[in-house]
């Protein structure tokens, strides 16, 4: 699947469009089928992705992971538990993905580049190291814009295609409220505006959060898919254009995005009993 960009890249948390907003398809595919359509497209390895970036929650709330020792790597294991997750994600999509659209993004996904993108991608969801993982991609951004400026059109076309950028904010914005807000409730933090207020500040930092998300996201995938040519890259680019993928993709992006804000507001209930309050 296409890698999300991991929050802690920008001190933030992540949750998209909002379930509600599908209708349920006339025709819903089945639980086994959905499944392995998940395994197939690395879901699971992207839900895994959503543990690593637990470490940038506290930071949300001006706490550091490490005071809380070994009790906040126990809270991560149980509270982002792949299982679970993949449960959820699997109980939504079975309602809300119909037969001909799952067909025709598992028959790309079947093909030998299809397989090789999703190995790809697993492998850049789960390197722990972020910080290494984003210069090396950086790095080949950079060299790529001096020597082959073609091939970071190509991987802006890619990005573009699976809405990186817009989805992305969106994920950003209401993810980071939904967990102050739940901070708030649980007498984890004591905010010091309403809720309307407290939008309008995110969306003032939405101009300066759009160029680090472009910019991101294309290191990203320089990153993760140096290893294809440009011909590949487009085929995928083009491959994901299709509306029918185009759909698999809102809902897939959107599920994702629903488990993350739905286990980070998990997360600021149980640090009630974890941390005393403490003003934001």
């Amino acid at each position: 699947m296409r890698a999300l960009l991991r929050i802690c890249q920008y001190v933030t948390l992540a949750t998209a469009i909002g379930i509600a907003g599908f209708a349920p398809p006339a025709q819903a595919a089945d639980h086994q089928r959905v499944d392995a359509f998940l395994e197939v497209t690395g879901f699971d390895v992207a839900l895994e992705s959503i543990r690593l970036s637990a470490d940038s929650a506290p930071q949300m709330l001006g706490i550091d992971a490490a005071d809380f020792g070994s009790e906040w790597s126990r809270l991560v294991r149980e509270v982002f538990d792949t299982d679970v997750m993949l449960q959820m994600g699997s109980d939504i999509l079975s309602e809300t993905l119909d037969d001909d659209a799952l067909d025709h993004a598992a028959a790309f996904y079947a093909t030998d580049l299809g397989k090789r993108l999703v190995a790809a991608e697993n492998a850049s969801h789960m390197k722990e190291d972020s910080d290494a993982k984003s210069e090396a991609g950086t790095a080949i951004l950079e060299g790529l814009r001096r020597i082959n400026p073609a091939r970071v059109a190509l991987l802006a076309k890619l990005n573009a295609a699976s809405d990186v950028e817009d989805s992305s904010i969106r994920a950003i914005q209401e993810v980071q409220i939904r967990f102050l807000m739940a901070a708030a409730g649980a007498g984890v933090i004591r905010l010091q505006m309403e809720e309307p207020d407290l939008r309008e500040a995110v969306r003032r930092q939405e101009p300066e959060m759009r160029v680090s998300i472009k910019e991101n996201a294309l290191a990203g995938s320089a990153y993760t898919y140096q290893a294809f040519s440009d011909d590949e890259v487009l085929t995928y680019a083009q491959a994901l254009e299709d509306p029918k993928m185009q759909k698999v993709y809102a809902l897939m992006n959107a599920v994702q995005y629903e488990i993350m804000a739905n286990r980070y507001e998990a997360v600021a209930q149980r640090l009630a009993g974890m941390q005393p309050s403490q003003d934001l």
